[in-house]
C-alpha cells in the first residue's frame, strides 16, 4: 500500500495578470503567438500589401512575408547564403547598409489569422528597406540588376508621404475620430454574435457560493439569488470588458422598450466573446476567494484591470466621447 503524503501547496507571489498569462504561454514553449486584431490590403502605390494588428503588448503592425517582397516585385525564396538572413538583404553589396535598426526589424514574426499561421514582418522595414536601397545606389554600391530595387525604393517613399500627409490632414480635421469608431465597431464585431445564441452554462456554481460567502447569505438557487447579485455581475464581469463598451452594446441588443431583458447577456456572445467571459468570471473569482468579505471585494476590486484586446484604441477614444 502506497504510503500517504500531505501536499503542501505553496503561495503564488504574483498578480492574478501575472499568474493568468503564465497558464496561456505555458502550454506553446512559453511564448504565446500573437494573434491579428485586424487585417487587410495596405494600397501602396500601384500594388496592395497583407497587412495586420497584433494583439501583443505594443499592437505591432505587421506586414506579410509574401508582401514585402511583392512591394519591390520580387518572387519570395528561399535564402541559402546568409543565416538568419531574409533573401531580400541577402547581397553582398548591400550588407554595409544593414545598420541596426533594420537588423532589429528583419526578425521575422509569426502570427495567428483566423485559424492558420502566418509569417510576417514589423510594418516598419519597408522604409527601412528603401532607406538602405537609396543610401546604396548614391554610394555606387549597387549591381545593374539591383537597381530596379533603388527605383522602386524611391516610389515606395513617394507613397509612404502621401499616405503620410493624408494621416496629418486626417488628424487636423477630426476625421479620425470616424476612423476610432469604426476600430471600435470592428472590436466589437469580434465580441458580438450576429443573432441570439442558444443558452450555455456559464457563470459556475461555485461562483455563486463565492457571492454568497462574502454577502453573508445563505446558499441561494438561480431561482432565489437577489436582484443586486445582477448588478455585481454587471459591474465586475461585463463592466470592466474593454471598457464598458461591449456591455453598452449588449444593452442596446438585449433590453427591450419597457426595460425588461430578452435573454441573458451572454447569449449574445460570439465564440471569441465568451471566450473572454469566461476568462473574466475566473478573474474576478479567484480575486472573490481571497476576500472575507464584499467590502474587502471591493477594496481589492479597484484595482482590477480593464480586459481589453485592443490597449491601443481607447485613451484616444474616452477622449473623444469626453
Amino acid at each position: 500500500m502506497a504510503k500517504k503524503t500531505d501536499k503542501i501547496i505553496e503561495p503564488i507571489d504574483a498578480s492574478l495578470d501575472e499568474v493568468a498569462s503564465a497558464i496561456v504561454t505555458s502550454g506553446n514553449g512559453g511564448s504565446k503567438i500573437p494573434t491579428a486584431l485586424y487585417q487587410g490590403p495596405l494600397p501602396i502605390g500601384e500594388t496592395e500589401l497583407d497587412c495586420a494588428i497584433l494583439d501583443d503588448s505594443e499592437n505591432t503592425r505587421v506586414l506579410n512575408m509574401t508582401s514585402v517582397f511583392k512591394a519591390f516585385g520580387r518572387i519570395p525564396r528561399s535564402n541559402n547564403r546568409l543565416i538568419n538572413m531574409p533573401a531580400f538583404v541577402d547581397a553582398k553589396s548591400l550588407q554595409p547598409y544593414i545598420d541596426q535598426e533594420l537588423m532589429s526589424l528583419i526578425k521575422q514574426i509569426d502570427y495567428i489569422t483566423g485559424n492558420t499561421q502566418q509569417k510576417g514582418y514589423n510594418a516598419l522595414i519597408l522604409p527601412a528597406l528603401c532607406d538602405m536601397y537609396l543610401k546604396a545606389r548614391r554610394d555606387g554600391a549597387l549591381a545593374p540588376k539591383q537597381m530596379p530595387l533603388a527605383e522602386t525604393a524611391e516610389i515606395l517613399q513617394s507613397s509612404f508621404a502621401k499616405v503620410g500627409m493624408i494621416a496629418l490632414i486626417d488628424e487636423a480635421t477630426g476625421f479620425q475620430r470616424d476612423r476610432k469608431h469604426d476600430a471600435l465597431r470592428l472590436l466589437l464585431s469580434k465580441y458580438i454574435a450576429e443573432g441570439l445564441q442558444k443558452w450555455i452554462h456559464t457563470f459556475p456554481n461555485s461562483f455563486f457560493i463565492e457571492l454568497d460567502r462574502l454577502y453573508g447569505n445563505e446558499t441561494t438557487t438561480s431561482r432565489s439569488r437577489p436582484q443586486y447579485y445582477g448588478h455585481f455581475i454587471n459591474k465586475y464581469i461585463y463592466e470592466p470588458i474593454e471598457h464598458g463598451y461591449v456591455k453598452s452594446r449588449l444593452d442596446e441588443l438585449n433590453i427591450k422598450e419597457d426595460g425588461k431583458r430578452k435573454a441573458r447577456f451572454h447569449q449574445w456572445l460570439s465564440g471569441e466573446g465568451r471566450t473572454i467571459l469566461v476568462h473574466q468570471i475566473g478573474r474576478v473569482q479567484m480575486m472573490m476567494e481571497m476576500c472575507q468579505d464584499i467590502n474587502q471585494f471591493k477594496q481589492a476590486a479597484e484595482k482590477q484591470k480593464k480586459v481589453t484586446i485592443a490597449p491601443y484604441l481607447f485613451d484616444e477614444m474616452n477622449q473623444i466621447i469626453e
